[in-house]
C-alpha cells in the first residue's frame, strides 16, 4: 500500500521540491561573494533499481540520491517552513524564542562549504560551524562520498561482539598523530561521553576518588562532565552533582598543587585553550601542571574536543607545549560535519586496568561508539585534513584574521582584547568611553551578562550575512570558522566587522538601540517574574 497516495505532496511534487533545492544548492564565488546559481550542470536520473527514485548529480560529482523510498527527505523539504514551529512545539521552545529575539530565526534550506543558505537564497558566511563541528565546511563532498560508499558496501554494524576494520583503522590513525604511548582508544558518540569515559578509566587506574578541573572550563553537560564544568550557570537546578569534583583557577599552579598534595586525586582535566572565552594558558602552565600530576600520581587529561584536529594550527593543541598526557579527548571535528563521534585515547596500561580482564571486557561499552558511518567519517576527515594541508592552512588563516583584528583594535576602543591560536579566536569587548554609550553598556549588563556582544553579533548576521556567536555570560565573541576558510572569506568577515564597529561607535547607533530594547524588555520580564 502506498502510504503517500493521498498525500498533498505526491511523489512527483516531492521530486520537484528536491530538484529545486539541489538546483539552488551549488554556489559560485565572484568577487569573494557567494551567489546562488543554477548554471552548473544538474540533472535528474532514473535509478535503475527504483525508477520512482531520482538521483541528482553535479557535473563534477558522484550521483546524489535526493528522494528516499519512504519520502522522508522530500517531506522534510516540503515542511521546511514549519521548522521553527515544530521546534517550538516539540523541542526547546525557549531556544526558539531566543532565535527570534536575536533575529536568527531564519529558514536555512541548504549548506555548502563556508556558507548556509536561507529560503530566500541569501548566503550566510559561517564563523561558528556548530562549535567547530563542521570544521571541514558544510557537506564536504569527499566525506559524503565516503559515507555513501560505506552504506553501499553493506558492512556489518551494530554488533557489540564484532570489530570492523574501520574502527581499528581510525584508532590507528589517531594514535599515529599523538605522542608516543597513547595507543589505546575508546570510541563514543559525543565529547561528553569521552569525558565520562576518561573519568571512569582514571578512577580505575588510580583507585582514587577525586577530580580537579579549572574555573571557567567546559567539558560537557551530562552528569559526570557537568560536575567538572567551571561555570555555575550550567549547573543551576541540576544538583547535587558528582561528589569529589573541585576547581582551581586556570593558570594557578600553586592552587593546583595544593589539591594534588593529598594524593587522592584521580585526574586533573584541562582544556589546553579554554573554549568558552578562548583563554590561552600562561607561559609554562600546562608543562607545570603535567609535572605536578606526575609528581603526585595524578592522571593528566587534556580535553582537545574543541582544540584538536587542526583548529589551533597544529594537529593537536598539546603540540604547542610538547605535552605528553595520560589521556587525550577528541570530538567535534572528527565528525567531518556529518556523524556523531568522539574518542578517548589513553595508554594501554591505563586501559587494561579498567577493562583488561576477560570478566571486565564488556563493562564499558557504547552502543553507537564504533558504528561504521562514524568510523568512516572520522577516517575521511583525517585524510582530508592531511591531503589538503588544512593544519598549515589553519595556522596561516589564523594569522590573517588575527592581524586584521589587531588592526581593528587600534581603531576601535570597544575592542578590548584579541585572543587567538590558529582558527580559534576570541574578541573581548570593553566598555565604551562616551557617556551615552557607557550608560547603554551599564543597562545592557544589568539585564544580562552575556547580552553586550549581541551589539556586534546581531548586525553581523542581519546586515552582512555573517554568523558569529556570543561566548556565554561574558563580553566575548567567539570565532570558529571552517579550516577551509579562504582569504577572500576572511576579508569579507573583517570588512563586515569594521562596518559594524564603526556604526556602534557612532553618536546615534541603531545597533545600540536594538540591544538596549532587548535589555529593557529583559529587565521588565525579570521584574514581573519577581512579583509572581
Amino acid at each position: 500500500m502506498n502510504l503517500y497516495a493521498n498525500s498533498a505532496f505526491s511523489l512527483n511534487r516531492r521530486r520537484q521540491l528536491c530538484q529545486r533545492v539541489v538546483d539552488e544548492r551549488w554556489t559560485q564565488v565572484g568577487s569573494g561573494l557567494p551567489l546562488r546559481s543554477t548554471t552548473r550542470e544538474t540533472r535528474v536520473l532514473d535509478c535503475p533499481k527504483n525508477r520512482d527514485t531520482p538521483i541528482v548529480t553535479k557535473a563534477d560529482s558522484q550521483p546524489i540520491h535526493c528522494v528516499d523510498a519512504l519520502g522522508v527527505v522530500a517531506d522534510a523539504m516540503a515542511r521546511a517552513d514549519e521548522t521553527l514551529d515544530l521546534a517550538a512545539r516539540h523541542l526547546d521552545s525557549s531556544l526558539v524564542d531566543v532565535l527570534g529575539i536575536l533575529g536568527f530565526d531564519k529558514h536555512y534550506v541548504s549548506a555548502q562549504g563556508s556558507y548556509l543558505y536561507d529560503a530566500a537564497g541569501r548566503a550566510y558566511l559561517d564563523f561558528h560551524t556548530g562549535e567547530g563541528f563542521a570544521s571541514l565546511g558544510h557537506n564536504h563532498p569527499d566525506v559524503r562520498d565516503t559515507l555513501q560508499a560505506a552504506l553501499a558496501a553493506d558492512l556489518l554494524d551494530g554488533v557489540q561482539i564484532h570489530y570492523s576494520p574501520l574502527a581499528g583503522m581510525l584508532a590507528e590513525a589517531l594514535t599515529q598523530r599523538l605522542p608516543p604511548g597513547l595507543d589505546a582508544v575508546f570510541f563514543a558518540s559525543a565529547g561528553a561521553e569521552a569525558v565520562d569515559s576518561a573519568m571512569k578509566f582514571a578512577r580505575a587506574a588510580t583507585g582514587r576518588p577525586r577530580f580537579i578541573s579549572c574555573e571557567s572550563s567546559f567539558h560537557g553537560v551530562t552528569y559526570g562532565p557537568l560536575s567538572l564544568v567551571g561555570d555555575e550557570f550550567f549547573k543551576e537546578g541540576f544538583g547535587p552533582l558528582l561528589p569529589g569534583c573541585e576547581r582551581v583557577p586556570f593558570g594557578d599552579l600553586e592552587r593546583l598543587e595544593a589539591q594534588l598534595k593529598a594524593k587522592d586525586v584521580a585526574a586533573f582535566i584541562v582544556e589546553p585553550i579554554q573554549g568558552r572565552m578562548v583563554t590561552l594558558p600562561p607561559d609554562g602552565y600546562l608543562q607545570g601542571a603535567q609535572e605536578l600530576c606526575r609528581r603526585y600520581g595524578t592522571m593528566f587529561i587534556v580535553d582537545e574536543i574543541q582544540t584538536g584536529l587542526g583548529r589551533t594550527g597544529k594537529w593537536f593543541a598539546l603540540e604547542h607545549w610538547d605535552l605528553e598526557p595520560d589521556f587525550v579527548l577528541v570530538g567535534k571535528a572528527l565528525s567531518g560535519g556529518y556523524m556523531p563521534v568522539a574518542a578517548m585515547v589513553t595508554r594501554r596500561e591505563i586501559f587494561q586496568k579498567a577493562v583488561g580482564t576477560l570478566e571486565r571486557s564488556y563493562v564499558h561499552q557504547s552502543t553507537y561508539g564504533r558504528n561504521r558511518l562514524s568510523m568512516a567519517a572520522g577516517l575521511a576527515s583525517l585524510r582530508v585534513i592531511e591531503r589538503d594541508g588544512l593544519v598549515e592552512h589553519a595556522a596561516h588563516m589564523g594569522s590573517v584574521l588575527r592581524d586584521g583584528l589587531l588592526e581593528l583594535q587600534q581603531r576601535y576602543e570597544m575592542v578590548k582584547e584579541i585572543r587567538a591560536c590558529g582558527l580559534m579566536i576570541g574578541i573581548e569587548l570593553g566598555a565604551p568611553k562616551a557617556r551615552m554609550a557607557r550608560l547603554n553598556w551599564q543597562l545592557i549588563h544589568m539585564a544580562s551578562e552575556g547580552l553586550f556582544p549581541q551589539l556586534i553579533v546581531i548586525p553581523l548576521h542581519r546586515d552582512h550575512g555573517v554568523i558569529t556567536m556570543a561566548a556565554g555570560k561574558n563580553d566575548v565573541i567567539k570565532l570558529l570558522p571552517p579550516l577551509t576558510l579562504s582569504e577572500g572569506e576572511a576579508r569579507i568577515f573583517l570588512d563586515a566587522l569594521d562596518t559594524v564597529l564603526a556604526e556602534c561607535h557612532g553618536s546615534s547607533s541603531k545597533n545600540f538601540a536594538v540591544v538596549r530594547d532587548i535589555a529593557t524588555t529583559t529587565l521588565r520580564r525579570q521584574a514581573r517574574a519577581k512579583l509572581t
